[in-house]
């Protein structure tokens, strides 16, 4: 039996378990997979659109209780986001994260598109878009998943987010007006080029993945032959864009190739798997197994016990076998939609997958409409209700369970894609949980 049960190894159940560890709890950490980390961008999102892009995420999110009070952010409040996000950068250091909840990066994506977000690599932030920037977008030949003349291409045709300066005007959030301090977005323009170098990863083969790439980089040898080869390629006053395979294991390889190269490099991430959230994954689960986390991968929640007012058991199946976890506290963080924590019926019925708990936003109607390019689907803020604790609450407000807390996507209210929220939501939740349930065990 353990103290605490956190059930997903996503950023919320990772987070919340090295904190509930770090506090001197026992915690078991169950999991069916991987986690969502590894197939995102390795990058914090707290609050990119509203649906304005947003320059100030903390400023712009403590608006959100007043006009939005279903939304996560109107119970983890601004407060609570901050104390997640700088949990998250005191555990994992300078070297993963760096940022803050103040100023979102404006980055270049894989398709040339210009992404804000709060927190990124050290190894990105040389691609904050600003007017005057002269970027040299570089594609590896044998690497068939970053397309470097699309990049420079969509890059230098995009109007930028850049000049910003304070203005107190009346604004539109989430369709409510309200009075605040905003950034004044005036355009401006990158100078942007691409080219191709071939260097293998390994010899005799063409199509290389990104993960192969990245364990190559993480060899200084391999540096210095990519370097020789690129630099003679290069015009004085370029910051080079880099596919996102700048080392898996060595988090100084991108500075390496800076070095070598002579010039400022920035990591482009690529679609899924993601080699900066395996970098993020890794250093989160390493950090929670040293904090005598127990982690249990491969399990999958087929019941559970309840009664005297909370949860007593949770039925797994794993291994090949099915057996039972007991403890004082559960912890769900187990995501949305996209992990199958929520389900939807052909019936048109949504459930939670794993305590069947009531959901909130089932009211809209339709749930689900036919216009693609129109407005967000309601279906995508169907969740649980959360208390300010982070205890999973009913639709009248009564607690569901007394042991049973909630944390990230699972918690409904936001449409965390297309906000760029979800990280944010995840970190601030996280942390409140972890701390609510030490409170309730000291």
């Amino acid at each position: 039996m353990s103290r605490v049960v956190v059930i997903g190894v996503g950023l919320a159940g990772l987070t919340a378990a090295n904190r509930l560890a770090a506090g001197g709890v026992d915690v078991t950490l169950l999991s069916k997979g991987i986690g969502g980390l590894q197939l995102g961008q390795g990058t914090i999102d707290v609050l990119g659109y509203t649906p304005d892009r947003v320059t100030n995420p903390v400023l712009t999110l403590a608006a959100i209780a007043s006009s939005r009070p279903e939304h996560p952010y109107a119970v983890i409040g601004a407060a609570g986001v901050h104390t997640g996000i700088e949990y998250l950068k005191g555990l994992l250091g300078a070297k993963l994260l760096v940022g803050d909840v103040e100023t979102n990066y404006q980055l270049p994506t894989a398709v040339g598109a210009i992404r804000p977000t709060c927190l990124a690599s050290p190894s990105m932030v040389a691609g904050h878009v600003r007017d005057g920037a002269k970027f040299a977008i570089v594609g590896l030949r044998r690497l068939k998943d970053f397309h470097p003349k699309l990049v420079a291409e969509n890059l230098a045709r995009s109007a930028l987010p850049d000049g910003a300066q304070p203005t107190r005007s009346k604004r539109s959030l989430f369709g409510d007006p309200i009075a605040e301090a905003f950034a004044k977005q005036t355009p401006g323009h990158l100078e942007v080029r691409h080219l191709s170098v071939d260097v293998p990863a390994r010899e005799n083969e063409i199509d290389s993945s990104g993960l192969t790439y990245a364990r190559a980089f993480d060899d200084p040898a391999f540096r210095a032959r990519f370097a020789e080869t690129l630099r003679p390629l290069l015009a004085d006053g370029e910051t080079v864009g880099l596919p996102a395979v700048l080392g898996l294991n060595d988090l100084t390889a991108w500075s390496d190739v800076a070095e070598k190269l002579g010039h400022p490099v920035f990591e482009i991430p690529l679609p899924p798997p993601s080699v900066p959230g395996m970098r993020l994954n890794a250093a989160l689960t390493a950090k929670a197994k040293a904090a005598g986390v127990r982690m249990v991968p491969g399990s999958w929640t087929v019941g559970f016990r309840a009664g005297n007012g909370g949860i007593l058991g949770l039925s797994v199946a794993a291994a090949g076998a099915q057996r039972e976890f007991t403890a004082d506290t559960f912890l769900l963080a187990t995501g949305g939609f996209e992990s199958g924590a929520l389900n939807l019926d052909s019936h048109g019925l949504v459930t939670e997958t794993v305590f069947g708990l009531p959901l909130a936003g089932l009211d809209a109607e339709p749930l689900i409409h036919g216009d693609y390019w129109g407005a967000e689907q309601p279906l995508f803020r169907v969740g649980v209700r959360v208390g300010r604790d982070m205890r999973v609450l009913d639709g009248a407000g009564a607690v569901v369970h007394d042991n049973l807390y909630a944390a990230g996507g699972i918690i409904g209210g936001s449409s965390r894609w297309a906000e760029k929220s979800g990280d944010g939501i995840a970190l601030g939740s996280a942390v409140l949980a972890a701390d609510s349930i030490l409170k309730e065990l000291s």
